[in-house]
């Protein structure tokens, strides 16, 4: 492609492929698509550059593209304001709205209208946009958060039934001082909620409280604000709208329907040709005082969704806040981590658990979203492509062999449990690990165009990840397109 578009915060301009090797954003200064390796028979190029923490996308039936860009609801620099921008199909980009209650995390397009997931304050939100007017309906505030994970979705079925998700609260399923800015600093009294009641074992996390002054540990239990210890036999009631949960319900938000919990952080939902929902979730981190070793990446297969609609009266439950990936409980040998204080039972006597997950990833691969292909035209119709935004380590594990892990787009068959790359940089890692390259950084989305002949990757951008921080830079995300030859 001989040029794209370059966003600035007032307008997206054209530029050239030469000058996207050249960029004067330090963090990102070079963009290139012949550093990114694609299967024999497809071709990579760049649509938009200059993204702001670019989160999610959709595509309309004409083939307008929809990216929301984040904000600044992540350690990033500089500040920068949560939009939903809109790039036509003559390569025209223009910002339609911004979500002032907080970052966008997901888009979908349905019946003329783009709907979003969105967090910020104690509750997440399911949206619609008109997508020229950029007017503004929420639909649902129900959805615990006010912490550290994510709402997931929105997706539709054949049918027009919307398909959303919530990730945990907590990190480790309890409520600790590592998440600070986020948990505590903001929503004091942020929690995890159950989807089921549950019985507590009283186990709990001791750990160093940043609020009282010269310092003191407190004690704080799961399902609980920071600083409230559980009890021994104390049961959680629980409530229809929970955290770790997977919904449905009408496009205006009616008739919502509880099908899962217990998934911590359920980011990506796709739905088959055959109607089966997947979710992504992402492993519990090897860190802090309820730490967890070697928690493979996973997706799971929500088999409630094939029950009809509003006829699920038990949801699943998949694991959180005690199980891993592979099933196992999080203080089994296996999950005996390198650092920190190894995770205690938390729940006493829980619900069976749903599973086994449909396929497993290496841990801290850190799964985001992802689409199936439906179409023959691009090939491998029926294989689920997945988007890796990359490992956080040293941040979330010291284990060296986790640092190269993700930073790609990979080829899922969930039938047979398998996956395989489909798009990745020439060298492991991200493009800014390898100096020179202008290769992928941080993928986090992936959706086909309608016509089924092109994948649009959407790439969140540079992150620099230390033993103690991580920091997201502004204008450099960017929008892929891979096509059949």
């Amino acid at each position: 492609m001989s040029n794209c578009s370059m966003l600035t915060v007032a307008e997206a301009v054209k530029t050239s492929t030469s000058d996207l090797r050249k960029l004067r954003t330090t963090a990102r200064p070079c963009i290139d698509a012949s550093d990114v390796v694609a299967p024999p028979g497809y071709t990579v190029e760049v649509v938009a550059a200059g993204l702001s923490f670019p989160c999610g996308m959709t595509v309309a039936d004409d083939g307008t593209v929809f990216i929301a860009e984040g904000g600044t609801t992540w350690p990033t620099r500089p500040w920068m304001p949560p939009r939903l921008l809109r790039l036509d199909t003559n390569g025209k980009m223009r910002a339609l709205a911004i979500e002032e209650e907080g970052g966008l995390r997901g888009l979908g397009y349905h019946d003329g209208y783009v709907y979003a997931t969105a967090k910020g304050g104690y509750t997440s939100r399911v949206l619609r946009f008109d997508p020229k007017s950029g007017e503004r309906k929420v639909l649902i505030d129900k959805l615990p958060d006010g912490g550290w994970h994510e709402p997931g979705g929105p997706v539709f079925d054949r049918e027009g039934i919307m398909y959303f998700a919530q990730g945990s609260v907590a990190q480790q399923g309890v409520i600790e001082p590592s998440g600070f800015t986020v948990d505590i600093a903001r929503h004091p009294h942020a929690k995890d909620i159950p989807g089921q009641d549950v019985t507590l074992t009283g186990n709990n996390v001791w750990s160093f409280d940043p609020i009282v002054p010269y310092g003191d540990n407190t004690s704080t239990g799961p399902f609980k604000p920071y600083g409230t210890a559980a009890q021994k036999g104390e049961v959680i009631k629980g409530e229809f709208w929970c955290s770790t949960g997977v919904y449905r319900s009408r496009p205006d938000g009616s008739e919502p329907e509880l099908l899962a919990w217990g998934i911590r952080n359920p980011y990506g939902l796709a739905i088959n040709e055959e109607g089966e929902l997947y979710a992504s979730d992402n492993d519990f981190e090897e860190k802090g005082n309820r730490a967890v070793g070697e928690d493979p990446d996973r997706i799971w297969h929500i088999k409630n969704a094939s029950q009809p609609f509003g006829s699920v009266k038990t949801p699943e439950w998949f694991g959180y806040p005690d199980y891993s990936g592979y099933g196992l409980p999080l203080w089994d040998e296996k999950h005996k981590p390198m650092r920190g204080k190894q995770a205690e039972q938390l729940i006493q006597d829980p619900p069976p658990l749903s599973g086994p997950a449909a396929v497993l990833f290496e841990p801290h691969t850190c799964l985001t979203k992802m689409d199936f292909c439906k179409l023959d035209a691009f090939g491998h119709r029926g294989k689920l492509f997945l988007t890796q935004w990359g490992t956080l380590a040293p941040l979330n594990t010291l284990r060296p062999e986790a640092l190269k892990r993700g930073f790609q787009v990979a080829l899922v068959d969930v039938k047979a449990g398998t996956s395989e790359p489909f798009l990745r940089n020439k060298q492991p890692g991200p493009a800014g690990a390898a100096p020179g390259s202008g290769g992928l950084e941080r993928p986090v989305d992936c959706k086909f165009h309608p016509d089924g002949r092109s994948l649009y990757v959407l790439d969140f951008g540079s992150v620099n990840v230390k033993r103690n921080t991580m920091l997201a830079y502004a204008h450099t995300g960017v929008l892929w397109r891979v096509t059949r030859d």
